[in-house]
């Protein structure tokens, strides 16, 4: 007899069940008798770290391809920055002002979204880290447009949930920030960054890193709102100081609202193209 993958072995899950019903003796209490895959303590010793890293590759990575995503352009941003009808009560006044950005998101999610939907296709389809604030749009906006988003999250020291716009069968939940930035980009066509903090600098540079030294194909990387980034990042300071090259300041572009970013995304040059040299070296 075989299961529903036409294997003529039990599975993995019988067998799950089938220990469970296994009788009440200090020998089948033992730990050492679980089965390895199905013990907690066991599957989160350090030395399988290993295991679990390759588990969190895996398991978006199949769930995807089975839901038919092909493709997706990436929102990264604040999870502080509220939505207009919220920015009374903002931290800050930087912040109440940066809540137009949570409207321009929601307009790009939603514009992107249509499209893929009257292709019929699962490509750009918008993936967020499936937070508050910027994510929160990005899911809001797709699902406004009517299709399936993706939500990234990450365990937290505090507690924390996915936004309520994320599709659910695309949203995940991870412990190791590495894999879940390797998920961010392995389907990117575009990425569009807002402002925000920490992790928004951090996935930023990630993404210029990658396109910079040739380890990954030019996408467009559009920057929501240059007087937040030139206030922050002094970009030409650093190709002054030869620590870039003048040329790697070609890889973002600045844009102000969901229009001008779909425009850019379309008339990006060298799009999909690896540099095969790096400027300045």
């Amino acid at each position: 007899m075989t299961d529903e993958t036409g294997h003529p072995f039990r599975n993995a899950r019988e067998d799950i069940e089938s220990a469970g019903q296994a009788p009440d003796t200090v020998q089948a209490r033992s730990p050492a008798y679980r089965l390895a895959f199905a013990d907690p303590d066991f599957m989160t010793r350090d030395e399988l770290r290993p295991v679990r890293l390759q588990l969190e590759l895996l398991k978006p990575e199949l769930l995807m391809a089975e839901y038919g995503v092909k493709s997706t352009v990436v929102l990264f941003g604040g999870a502080r920055i509220p939505e207009p009808a919220e920015a009374a009560t903002a931290q800050t006044p930087t912040l109440a002002g940066l809540a137009r950005y949570y409207d321009e998101a929601r307009e790009l999610a939603r514009l992107i979204t249509l499209r893929s939907l009257s292709d019929h296709r699962r490509d750009e389809v918008i993936v967020t880290g499936g937070g508050p604030g910027v994510m929160e749009a990005g899911n809001r906006g797709a699902a406004e447009a009517g299709g399936v988003s993706i939500g990234l999250n990450i365990v937290l020291p505090h507690e924390q949930a996915p936004n309520t716009y994320v599709t659910p069968e695309l949203c995940f939940n991870f412990h190791y920030f590495g894999i879940r930035k390797m998920h961010f980009l392995l389907r990117a066509k575009a990425v569009a960054v807002f402002p925000g903090g920490f992790g928004t600098f951090d996935e930023l540079f990630e993404t210029l890193t990658l396109i910079q030294t040739g380890r990954m194909a030019q996408i467009p990387v559009i920057l929501f709102g240059r007087a937040f980034w030139e206030r922050i990042v002094n970009w030409e300071a650093l190709a002054e100081a030869g620590t870039i090259a003048p040329e790697d300041l070609t890889l973002f572009r600045y844009v102000e609202s969901a229009a001008e970013a779909l425009e850019v995304i379309d008339t990006w040059p060298g799009k999909g193209t690896i540099r095969g040299e790096i400027p300045g070296r």
